[in-house]
């Protein structure tokens, strides 16, 4: 079985866009008000989206199930009131509950959760337990940076986050660490902002020791671990200068990193200084890079092509990052 773990809802109906932009104009105008009993959009509406679309992408690229999720650029935690997070990110995850619903051979929920600059990671566990225990979800996906590219928040390993990791752990699910939108205009969301707070998130844990209060806390850092594999000799020698354990003792229980590496080279040195055991395929397909790659003739996001490809892997590693590893670190999987 081949699982994907990283699937953004990107091709949502248009009044579901159009919702938010009308959310977002009420607080700019000062009168906000709870409106998401105004938002329809039907059953058919949704299916049309996710067969033309991500459905229509597993057939053809072979994949079987895709976790997916709400659009990451769209969970815009920097934007609006604490208030507006939590309407929409209920909205939002509600919406992920259809399309499993819809389509239940085919994909598995994550969800986002109802983050806002300067308010304690614990306001999010109502959402998160809602999530789990009504809705199904097997993960939930964490901005380390609810500020937008400005860092106005504690790192990952202040026990700021503590509260929520705690019910992670006691719900047995892990967190995808993914920011959203960018405010500052030095970062591009996804050409920068992303990849950079992957990295960021990487260099966090090393300095501290979070995964010796939460030993069973499990991380996926995506887009194929920012910079860290390529500068894996640097991230070793820093860990190693700081007095940390090896990495591998110190983070590769409870950090692995997902596939959304758009070009063979890049697979090919991430698999070859990851192990198998910490790399989880991802495609985030209809996402960051929908093009066609002009040197090959293939779309950049069909990253399956890559592991198949990939000389140094063996049967049994590939099995590890197409389903092994998923099941381990994403427990509630049961397909």
């Amino acid at each position: 079985m081949i699982i994907d773990i990283h699937g953004h809802y990107t091709t949502e109906p248009s009044q579901f866009l159009e919702w938010r932009k009308a959310q977002l104009k009420m607080i700019e105008d000062g009168n906000y008000r709870v409106s998401s009993d105004e938002l329809d959009v039907s059953d058919d509406e949704i299916r049309e989206s996710i067969e033309n679309n991500q459905r229509r992408l597993q057939i053809e690229r072979g994949t079987d199930f895709t976790i997916i999720s709400p659009r990451a650029s769209g969970m815009g935690h920097h934007l609006g009131t604490q208030e507006t997070s939590e309407e929409w990110t209920r909205l939002c995850n509600d919406m992920i509950s259809r399309i499993i619903g819809l389509f239940p051979e085919n994909f598995i929920g994550v969800c986002q959760l109802p983050q806002y600059p300067g308010v304690e990671p614990k306001n999010c566990i109502p959402e998160l337990e809602r999530a789990v225990n009504e809705l199904g979800f097997v993960g939930c996906n964490l901005n380390p940076d609810p500020s937008g590219a400005m860092w106005t928040d504690p790192p990952l390993t202040d026990k700021w986050w503590y509260p929520l990791y705690e019910k992670m752990c006691e719900l047995e699910v892990p967190a995808m660490i993914h920011v959203s939108g960018s405010c500052n205009p030095n970062f591009h969301a996804t050409g920068a902002h992303y990849i950079a707070a992957d990295t960021t998130a990487f260099m966090q844990l090393i300095l501290g020791d979070l995964f010796k209060d939460f030993p069973t806390l499990k991380f996926v850092i995506p887009h194929g671990g920012g910079a860290v594999p390529y500068h894996w000799g640097r991230y070793r020698g820093l860990a190693q200068d700081m007095g940390k354990p090896l990495l591998e003792d110190h983070l590769l229980d409870n950090v692995f990193f997902d596939t959304c590496v758009y070009h063979q080279a890049g697979i090919d040195c991430m698999s070859r200084v990851i192990p198998a055991k910490n790399i989880v395929f991802a495609s985030e397909m209809v996402g960051a890079v929908k093009g066609v790659d002009p040197e090959t003739g293939h779309n950049f996001d069909d990253t399956k092509r890559y592991i198949d490809a990939t000389p140094h892997l063996n049967d049994e590693e590939k099995k590890m990052i197409f389903e092994d590893n998923v099941r381990r670190i994403y427990p509630r999987v049961t397909v």
